[in-house]
């Protein structure tokens, strides 16, 4: 039984099932643990002498699943949990299917967020001591108290949760957040130093994940960055080989920034907006000609002489003729920012903020504001508008307006809705009607809205007002697109030219002539780990040559032969490769491996981990069991020996380095090992990895790789929900790995995780399901038991319903065959756990627990129908018809006619329970659910 608290997790009342399952657990845990049930590896030499690769294959098939390795900032939730799942069922099916099914499992530690967070730990100890003993709590209460039952590690006192803690827990400080999730307040400091993060949090991950029952061979796990020297060096020659094949280049180009941390701030340090990049203006320059009244005085004294422009940023220059006047909001604060040449602009301080690490400011890097006005002054400003075929204009106001904006009406359908406006109440919004009497200017021509498509627009989805959003919003994306794609320019140098030839030479030719500049903004809201609204900025830096269009053709080949499993993920990667260019990949803060040609910078975290899972098929010879490689492994190669050819000779087919340190022999048992089990069969993650890892290990597996080493599929799934709700610490509903093996017991969090969901849209674990999934397995052992102590009663000779029987198991064999094929497991759970307890399965066994099979259930195979069975093949029907109940039934039915009240009509239960008891028959299992049959109004037995 369970009851919900809140709007979180829900509370177990009794927990004598579920102890009794998770004791069955940890016994054939440690089982499967002391026989090295998971420990996979290559054919040797002597199994494989003399066969080819295709034969060794053939012979020994094998399977390699991944996932994406965490993050080491915390321990493992339930997310994460769902993710794993996807390859630990997958590893459990190819096992069933006779092959080496190898499941490997690392930790992610480069980056920002362990650093930035030391950096913290730091600070405030210089706030308030070695222990945090000075901190006082404004509300009185200076000591965090942990979770309740906080787990712990193999090293004692050590207490951990996820990492989504550190997103959501509300805490001013880091040290509370650590306190806060179990960390006792003595250790905390220990975390000032960011390598002991490296070796805090991986023991934490692998002791959950056993729990779990996950089938993974840790004898291949490691920690990125250079604490790991091994792994260290295979990131330079992944590096290297990058850079000799000309995929890595220097030069200036945008990139996300952050200003506080100095450096570009790639995916993996943000904590708000993954996946925006930087989107590219045209800054148009407006010189002011006339202020209104008292604006001069405020503005000029200030400026020191400097000629004063409105810069408005537009993604449409080629509209830049038909402008009749510029929008600023009325409620926005504007400054006056110094620029180079004696300029200076008046805009909003985050434009300017972007402006400055642009090149555009009078100092680079510093924003230098002048003045300060309110928008509201600035209306009725007269302006120039740059190629504008009304060469002055005036400033109006607009309700939504963000910044400066240059209107446009004739394709603009948001300009033409807010200039109707102002003309039809003047005297309501203050302007004057000369200042908006300029009709809009036909620029451009498409064939479904001829010369003036705003204004078709605006009448064909009937928008009256500015203040039909949702309306505006979807004529503007029509607009847009009917211009780019369909539009003739109809005026100016290019006249007669297509929109998308045009475009281009229009901003060439305004930024040509001083009238406009390149400008580059955020394409939304981007918050770095450090708590720095991020910036563009254009700079010199080391970056991945995405985009480049020889490469581009290799990953859009890569894409095309592999299994995606769902057109939603195919179409995520189809339409990431068609915007993805050029990404940063190295940075000078946080941790990582030096950039081998140039050591004041680190690899980022998304670049060092794109081809890592060919590590994986060796790793183990080289680390000795350690994550770090502090222990030289069973090969004896130390990580001095692993030069960049000898990496080329084992991943590459490279030729033998003739001054390499260890022997041939040694690398080709790495050879062999990488050779057998890649490539990568599949790789499972969130779907929110596709706009950057997902992509990024595509493109490097194309350039470094031969094509029968390239990637076989990728799976995605979406992001996973708790109850029906979002996952946050911050309302209590959160749940880690640990904390659900602990509550529900492996078995029934494994299902649970199963019924979840597979498609490419979000999942939901069901506490209430993974409870009941308790009495399920209990229920099933309790079942399983009793047809063991049946068996010798039980009668040899096969009749016709055995037969029925064993047709109905076949085809939930297939069924449930291809659903694991399609990596379906919500299904394969429905089609082999519940429909085949519906037909009562004799073939279900509980291994090694009822029938004391010598053999790990994890080396059986799967079941082999008895006769074929081909699922979507057409069936044929035969239904039997009995004439009369059998002579059991035929009591029941009396029975239920004895008890029905007439003028009530309905049967009285409990006079239902008293004749069954009376005439024996309450002991039969088959009673009572036959009897509550007449209970339902749509079942044939209704007849009383």
């Amino acid at each position: 039984m369970a009851n919900t608290t809140g709007d979180g997790p829900i509370a177990l009342q009794q927990t004598g099932k579920r102890d009794y399952l998770k004791a069955i657990e940890r016994k054939y845990q440690q089982r499967w643990a002391d026989e090295r049930v998971f420990e996979v590896d290559a054919p040797t030499p002597e199994e494989t002498q003399q066969l080819s690769p295709s034969e060794i294959k053939e012979k020994w098939p094998k399977w390699l699943g991944t996932f994406p390795y965490p993050y080491m900032n915390g321990s493992l939730h339930l997310g994460h949990a769902f993710t794993i799942s996807k390859i630990e069922f997958g590893a459990g099916y190819e096992r069933m299917l006779g092959k080496r099914a190898l499941f490997p499992h690392a930790f992610h530690c480069t980056g920002m967020p362990i650093k930035a967070s030391s950096d913290k730990i730091i600070r405030e100890m210089e706030m308030f001591g070695s222990d945090f003993e000075n901190y006082r709590d404004p509300e009185g209460d200076d000591v965090l108290a942990a979770p309740q039952n906080a787990p712990s590690s193999s090293a004692p006192e050590k207490g951990k949760k996820g990492k989504v803690v550190a997103k959501a827990t509300g805490h001013k400080f880091q040290f509370q957040i650590m306190e806060s999730i179990g960390v006792p307040r003595a250790e905390i400091k220990k975390f000032a130093d960011p390598l002991y993060w490296l070796t805090y949090f991986p023991p934490i991950a692998i002791e959950d994940q056993k729990a779990l029952g996950t089938r993974i061979d840790w004898r291949r796990s490691f920690i990125t960055t250079d604490a790991n020297p091994y792994y260290d060096a295979f990131v330079r020659w992944q590096i290297n080989k990058l850079y000799r094949l000309n995929k890595i280049k220097f030069g200036e180009r945008y990139t996300v920034y952050s200003p506080k941390d100095g450096q570009p701030c790639m995916d993996h340090d943000r904590s708000e907006g993954e996946a925006l990049g930087p989107q590219e203006y045209t800054g148009v320059k407006m010189e002011v000609i006339n202020w209104p009244e008292g604006v001069k005085e405020l503005i000029e004294p200030n400026v020191n002489g400097r000629k004063i422009f409105l810069v408005a940023a537009t993604l449409r220059p080629e509209t830049m003729y038909g402008q009749t006047n510029c929008f600023v909001g009325t409620t926005i604060k504007y400054g006056v920012f110094a620029a180079k040449n004696n300029e200076a602009y008046v805009c909003t301080y985050r434009a300017a903020r972007n402006m400055a690490f642009q090149g555009i400011s009078e100092t680079p890097g510093k924003v230098k504001q002048l003045a300060e006005i309110d928008g509201i002054k600035l209306v009725g400003t007269k302006i120039k508008a740059p190629f504008a075929l009304n060469p002055e204009v005036y400033v109006l106001p607009m309700e939504n307006g963000t910044g400066v904006v240059t209107s446009v009406p004739s394709d603009s359908p948001d300009d033409f809705a807010t200039l109707s406006d102002l003309r039809k109440k003047p005297e309501f919004f203050k302007v004057k009607p000369s200042w908006c009497a300029i009709d809009p200017v036909p620029v451009l021509s498409t064939p479904t809205y001829g010369e003036l498509t705003a204004p078709a627009l605006v009448k064909q989805f009937k928008i009256n007002s500015q203040k039909d959003i949702k309306q505006l919003a979807e004529a503007k994306e029509i607009a847009y697109k009917e211009g780019f794609y369909s539009g003739t320019m109809l005026v100016g140098e290019f006249k007669g030219m297509a929109v998308q030839e045009a475009k281009p030479r229009v901003r060439n030719a305004m930024i040509d002539a001083g009238l406009a500049f390149a400008y580059a903004e955020p394409e939304g809201f981007i918050l770095s780990r450090s708590s720095d609204e991020c910036v563009i900025a254009l700079m010199d830096q080391w970056y991945l040559d995405y985009g480049e269009p020889s490469w581009k053709a290799q990953a859009e080949k890569l894409l095309a032969r592999m299994n995606t499993y769902s057109s939603e993920t195919r179409n995520s990667f189809e339409a990431t490769l068609a915007w993805l260019n050029q990404w940063a990949c190295a940075r000078t803060y946080g941790l990582g491996t030096k950039l081998p040609w140039d050591h004041t910078f680190m690899v980022e975290s998304l670049s060092d981990s794109t081809i890592y899972m060919s590590y994986y098929t060796f790793a183990h010879l080289l680390q000795g069991g350690t994550h770090d490689g502090s222990k030289i492994g069973p090969l004896g190669v130390t990580p001095e020996q692993m030069t960049d050819e000898v990496f080329e000779y084992i991943l590459c087919d490279g030729p033998w380095p003739s001054d390499a340190s260890l022997s041939r022999e040694k690398a080709d048992v790495m050879k062999r090992e990488f050779n057998y089990f890649y490539p990568l069969d599949i790789r499972s993650s969130g779907k929110d990895l596709i706009p950057n890892h997902l992509t990024f290990a595509i493109y490097v597996h194309a350039a470094i790789f031969p094509e029968d080493k390239w990637p076989l599929s990728m799976r995605t799934n979406g992001h996973l929900m708790l109850n029906g709700k979002k996952i946050s610490k911050s309302t209590g509903n959160s749940l880690t790995l640990r904390e659900a093996v602990e509550k529900f017991g492996a078995d029934a969090t494994r299902t649970a995780l199963a019924d979840a969901g597979d498609a490419i849209e979000d999942a939901n674990f069901d506490e209430k399901n993974a409870n009941a999934n308790i009495l399920r397995l209990h229920t099933l052992i309790d079942w399983c038991e009793e047809m063991i102590k049946e068996q010798p009663n039980m009668r040899t000779e096969k009749v016709y319903h055995d037969i029925v029987f064993e047709n109905e198991i076949n085809e939930l064999i297939a069924v449930t065959q291809s659903n694991y094929e399609a990596t379906n497991y919500k299904d394969a759970m429905k089609n082999g756990f519940f429909e085949m307890q519906m037909a009562r399965d004799w073939y279900q066994h509980i291994w090694s627990v009822v029938p004391g099979e010598p053999v790990t259930v994890q080396r059986a195979r799967w079941p082999v129908p008895s006769q074929t069975v081909d699922p979507k093949k057409q069936k044929s029907v035969r239904v039997y018809v009995a004439t009369r109940f059998p002579e059991w039934q035929d009591h029941v039915v009396a029975i239920i006619k004895e008890a029905y009240d007439a003028e009530k009509e309905k049967v009285d239960d409990q006079k239902v329970r008293e004749l069954l008891q009376a005439q024996g028959l309450i002991k039969d299992k088959r009673a009572m659910p036959f009897a509550q049959l007449f209970k339902v109004p749509d079942t044939p037995l209704f007849y009383i």
